[in-house]
């Protein structure tokens, strides 16, 4: 396996997603960070930039499609298509039109469904080559969070495949709705860790570089997401809330909740002790999302394949599967292949039976 592919997303310009429900605070948080040293060099694209109330006092029009912040970040509207945005802004960079920037983020409106954002990101050739996919940030609102996960099936995807879930307005919460939908979150994503805005504010360090290659250090971030005990606690509790007493009536912990759309939601970590085909483990998530790649929400993970002296990594995103790319080295000595399904309506033991049959292995 060629090194090619590692040095070009090791010197990618990493993009950031930022999501999140209506009301949840992306643009303060957006805001908040962008006043951040740390943030400089930053460009922004936005969706729909009339409906996204960008503060008027931080922002000095430059022209029709792009703003410059008082922090020396560069703002971007998507007005079109995001492929022609993040070529123009690359080519504008080139020619020395606009600022140097080491990193993009991208704020989705309030009812975007992510999937869209991740496949361009995952399928075309020239962002591909210019940009990585560095993580998904979705914030949700303490006070509403629950209603809106119960009531609005997209706030339940935007948590469900993020990589940092950041929890906004906790101060003028009650504390204990705030714990109910932590933990609701967690059990959602037991990938993601949930971080509190304090008064809309979060450290960039904790909230970005969730991706393959950290600019510091060059190591992914994957003990984080491939944590299976989190994964295996969020089954078990799963199954524990919904099962049969002896009168036979089933029952679920959410029963009364009868719009709990994350009921739909599972995740969790597929996991192989010796190394595996990856020709074969091609063709199995090729047929996975040839036939259920509506459900799949996202894949990702570790692989140590039969034909690759160094790990791969693997991102999927419902019908796309991105091309592997190789690290360095192990982040850890658990060498074993690890693979996050985050699903809708797929249960863990159909992509096991999948994986199995297509592996060759005894089940």
């Amino acid at each position: 396996m060629s090194d090619d592919l590692q040095r070009e997303a090791a010197s990618a310009i990493p993009v950031t997603i930022l999501t999140g429900f209506l009301g949840s605070g992306k643009t303060t948080l957006l805001n908040r960070l962008l006043a951040r040293q740390e943030m400089a060099e930053t460009a922004v694209l936005i969706n729909e930039f009339g409906e996204v109330g960008l503060d008027h006092l931080l922002v000095e029009h430059v022209s029709e499609d792009i703003v410059l912040l008082n922090s020396g970040c560069l703002c971007c509207t998507v007005r079109s298509d995001l492929v022609t945005a993040m070529r123009d802004l690359f080519l504008k960079r080139v020619r020395g039109l606009i600022p140097e920037f080491r990193r993009v983020l991208i704020e989705t409106t309030g009812l975007a469904d992510p999937a869209p954002i991740l496949h361009t990101m995952m399928t075309d050739p020239l962002i591909g080559a210019r940009y990585r996919l560095d993580g998904v940030i979705t914030t949700v609102d303490a006070v509403n969070g629950s209603r809106q996960l119960d009531c609005h099936p997209e706030s339940v995807k935007q948590a469900a495949v993020a990589d940092r879930l950041v929890l906004t307005k906790a101060d003028i919460a009650d504390p204990v709705a705030v714990e109910v939908l932590r933990a609701r979150l967690q059990e959602l994503n037991p990938g993601a860790p949930v971080i509190v805005a304090a008064n809309g504010e979060v450290d960039p360090s904790v909230i970005l570089d969730a991706g393959l290659f950290n600019a510091r250090s060059k190591i992914p971030d994957v003990e984080r997401w491939l944590n299976e005990e989190a994964y295996r606690d969020r089954h078990d509790h799963h199954h524990d809330h919904h099962h049969k007493h002896g009168d036979g009536h089933a029952h679920g912990h959410h029963h009364h909740d009868v719009n709990r759309h994350d009921e739909r939601i599972s995740a969790f970590v597929v996991t192989r002790d010796e190394p595996v085909s990856w020709q074969k483990l091609v063709s199995a998530l090729e047929l996975l999302i040839a036939t259920r790649g509506e459900n799949l929400l996202r894949i990702k993970g570790i692989v140590h394949a039969q034909e690759s002296e160094k790990p791969l990594v693997v991102h999927g995103v419902q019908h796309v599967f991105h091309p592997p790319v190789p690290l360095p080295a192990w982040p850890s000595e658990d060498h074993r292949t690890r693979l996050v399904f985050i699903t809708r309506d797929l249960p863990r033991q159909v992509v096991d039976a999948l994986l199995t049959a297509v592996l060759g292995e005894t089940a």
